[in-house]
């Protein structure tokens, strides 16, 4: 997984209440314990179409500001996720702060206490992977509460969500694809890929399945290598990334990396990828995209798959009917491209749109 140093959020700190406002909150809870070096938020930032779901991101943060912001609108984004998928579940999130240096037992005890602040919420809102955060570690939030998902086969959970999330976003990617080239292969297409930790390296496993060239960039080495040695890829340094002439970018690290020092030198035709909150601002940067003639795949739309393959585990998990499910998304993304032709406005906007539509236009 490809994690920056980087601050996520560049601008100043922003006002909590007036952030929740903005992004029509919600509820947000805090559970600390200063002795194990644990500091936790889980943001709910709606219920209206059932209990929300959303993973567990653990990662390290340069300040309390990111990680909050990260926090609010990761849970935004499942909101706008489960309700463009037509799933049944609002959008939620969680935030460990990683700890700087972290051995195995704190993990354990991280992990369990986590667990027994999410069964607090009791159901109202449901955790699984992200970011950091692995199946042995819901594993250990499964010992603790039964308001989890994506633990271990073996205990009845649906294990890694992963290859559907990368199934969904090569799905999503064909309907870019065919949108912008009218085409329906990615047969010597040049896809470039920000992050081939677990979702990025299913989704280059899908591409060079499928005839595509790639090129990757990651700060893990082993994670690069893997791709050198399985599907031949070209490698470059984490920052060059964004110089590499191809036809697709794909972000698959982390948020906030379309922003205004990397937009200008984008040298592609699209923009598709598996990472959440692509857009370091969702509107100014949505606009830049659209005005340099950018085809951009909305993060949460493309990148619903792993959502909809939890949500299929909490009703009954059924692995087919979920990747049925997450192929769908092709034309959740060709309903989203041809609306933004008609309207004439970014591709982002016309996601928001429709989601809102759904939730507050009635």
């Amino acid at each position: 997984m490809m994690v920056s140093s980087k601050r996520l959020y560049q601008e100043a700190p922003v006002d909590l209440f007036e952030y929740a406002d903005e992004l029509r909150y919600g509820e947000m809870h805090l559970d600390v314990d200063p002795d194990l070096g644990y500091h936790a938020i889980v943001a709910i930032h709606n219920t209206q179409r059932g209990p929300a779901i959303g993973g567990c991101r653990f990662i390290e943060y340069e300040s309390t500001d990111d990680a909050l912001r990260d926090a609010m609108r990761l849970a935004r984004g499942m909101t706008y996720k489960s309700a463009i998928t037509g799933l049944d579940h609002g959008g939620g999130k969680a935030v460990i702060v990683r700890p700087p240096e972290l051995t195995a037992s704190q993990r354990e005890s991280i992990f369990e206490r986590f667990g027994a602040f999410i069964d607090g919420f009791d159901g109202r809102y449901v955790t699984c992977e992200d970011s950091g955060t692995l199946v042995s570690d819901m594993n250990l939030v499964h010992g603790e509460t039964d308001h989890v998902l994506g633990y271990d086969t073996a205990q009845g959970g649906s294990g890694d969500p992963s290859p559907v999330t990368a199934f969904g976003v090569r799905r999503g990617l064909e309907a870019a694809v065919h949108h912008r080239y009218s085409r329906n292969t990615l047969e010597g297409l040049h896809v470039a890929i920000q992050g081939v930790g677990s979702v990025g390296y299913y989704l280059a496993d899908e591409l060079d399945e499928r005839g595509a060239d790639l090129t990757v960039a990651d700060v893990d080495q082993s994670a690069v290598n893997m791709c050198v040695e399985q599907f031949d890829a070209n490698v470059v340094e984490p920052d060059a990334i964004y110089d590499v002439d191809c036809d697709i970018f794909a972000p698959c690290a982390l948020g906030a990396v379309l922003n205004d020092e990397t937009i200008p030198r984008l040298r592609c035709d699209i923009v598709a990828g598996a990472a959440n909150n692509q857009l370091a601002d969702e509107h100014r940067h949505a606009r830049q995209l659209d005005e340099r003639g950018i085809l951009y795949a909305p993060d949460y739309a493309i990148n619903a798959g792993g959502l909809i393959n939890v949500a299929e585990e909490y009703r009954g998990y059924d692995r087919d009917r979920a990747l049925d499910q997450a192929g769908d998304i092709y034309e959740t993304m060709h309903q989203i491209f041809e609306r933004s032709e008609i309207e004439n406005r970014p591709t982002a906007e016309i996601a928001d749109r429709i989601v809102e539509e759904m939730l507050y236009d009635h």
